[in-house]
């Protein structure tokens, strides 16, 4: 056990990136076994646009919980790639819609046996007594109502 571990709540910041940064390692070690060239990092754009078929950028930003500038730099890159393209709202000529390009739905079909195989070993991964996923819920539904900067805030007059 290193100090990082032993250390508990106080590096949980550090342990929640220790980990994200495993399973996006090993996510793109298991979609390379699979002969399928796609970077962990597209997911959440690509299956919310597989999902949604039709979305704004702020739609999308909304809908994977990344910052507007976070968002629009992964769209340019899977644009960049022809997995996604965009268009201007008929309605608002301010408004780009993205969809899935023929070559992102043909990778999205590839990927699909691939991620049932993956969520059921991830939750085996995370599905424990203290079931992880319900306690990133948990924290970020505490996040949404008070940030951790205003509650050490409170706690430190």
């Amino acid at each position: 056990m290193n100090i990082i571990d032993e250390i508990g709540t106080l590096a949980l910041s550090t342990r929640l990136q220790r980990l994200s940064e495993q399973l996006r390692k090993d996510g793109a070690l298991v979609y390379k076994s699979f002969n399928i060239d796609f970077e962990p990092k597209w997911f959440p754009v690509i299956y919310t646009l597989h999902i949604k078929e039709m979305l704004s950028v702020v739609e999308i930003a909304n809908e994977i919980g990344y910052s507007h500038p976070s968002t629009i730099s992964l769209l340019k890159e899977l644009e960049k790639l022809k997995i996604i393209s965009s268009k201007k709202d008929k309605t608002d000529e301010r408004k780009r819609l993205i969809v899935l390009t023929p070559k992102g739905k043909e990778l999205v079909e590839k990927m699909q046996p691939v991620w049932t195989v993956m969520k059921n070993t991830l939750a085996e991964i995370a599905d424990n007594q203290n079931n992880l996923l319900k306690a990133i819920e948990e924290a970020e539904q505490k996040l949404a109502t008070q940030g951790f900067f205003q509650r050490v805030s409170e706690r430190s007059r």
